[in-house]
């Protein structure tokens, strides 16, 4: 069996002996899920307790064994152990090491990063892949609008830290306290800690909220544009392959299994 044919193995694309091992994986990455959030009841019996302590153990053991097992057979095993889905794959098993560690109680809060399993789910999917392709594509237009974002929450604290201030001295305390009022507005979620009280801060508080929208909305539609154009050149290559007679699957599969 070659490495290639491992990879396929691990990430679906490939039964292994009539189980397809990327589903299993999955549903054991949502059943971990569940886990950890059961664990945190602190009524739980302690029988149940102790099945979900196994069950952990069994989930450190199969990750740590596909984590190795990627590792051995990548071709650069470095380039993968730095990659980003390298680091969630070790992530996904290292901190449940705490678990077995007694004099590691003082790191046992690092235990939710095996949450880092959830990403695996995306692992091999085509959505996430045009996603990734998607935000490549407009990633300069993003860091600009960004910094446009950032000068606007600036600029908003300054603003309404000059209308609230004086009525309001020990909400408004400052612009860096202003900040969080900003950031809130701006999100469009309002959680009422910090609201204004004067005229001229509702009005300003208005035009933020305005422009609040378009910073949630123009990011989207940017996005939205590039993950069209890239379905649209997909669909251009597949259809080009496909007159040309090429295999696509094989092409897909390719490019699915390359970033190892």
């Amino acid at each position: 069996m070659t490495k290639a044919e491992i990879h396929d193995i691990l990430d679906g694309h490939t039964p292994f002996a009539g189980v397809n091992v990327g589903r299993v994986m999955d549903v054991l990455i949502l059943l971990s899920a569940i886990a950890i959030a059961l664990e945190t009841m602190p009524e739980l019996p302690a029988q149940l307790r102790g099945l979900l302590f196994k069950f952990e153990l069994a989930l450190l053991i199969i990750f740590a064994a596909e984590y190795v097992l990627r590792l051995a057979t990548a071709p650069r095993p470095a380039r993968y152990a730095f990659s980003f889905w390298g680091i969630v794959d070790f992530l996904s098993f290292a901190p449940a090491i705490a678990f077995l560690t007694p004099q590691w109680q003082v790191v046992r809060a690092f235990r939710l990063l095996r949450l880092v399993r959830l990403l695996k789910l995306f692992r091999g999917s085509h959505a996430m892949e045009r996603l990734v392709v998607a935000f490549r594509q407009v990633r300069g237009e993003l860091a600009i609008f960004g910094v446009i974002a950032g000068l606007m929450l600036y600029v908003s604290a300054v603003g309404i830290y000059i209308f609230e201030h004086d009525a309001q001295p020990e909400v408004f305390s400052s612009i860096p306290n202003s900040l969080w009022w900003a950031v809130a507005s701006f999100t469009t979620v309002g959680y009422g800690d910090m609201f204004p009280i004067t005229p001229g801060g509702r009005i300003f508080t208005t035009f933020v909220l305005f422009i609040g929208l378009g910073v949630i909305a123009v990011p989207s539609a940017i996005v939205t544009t590039a993950l069209l154009e890239s379905e649209t050149n997909i669909q251009r290559r597949i259809r080009e392959a496909r007159e040309n007679g090429e295999d696509t699957n094989n092409n897909e599969t390719a490019q699915n299994t390359k970033g190892d």
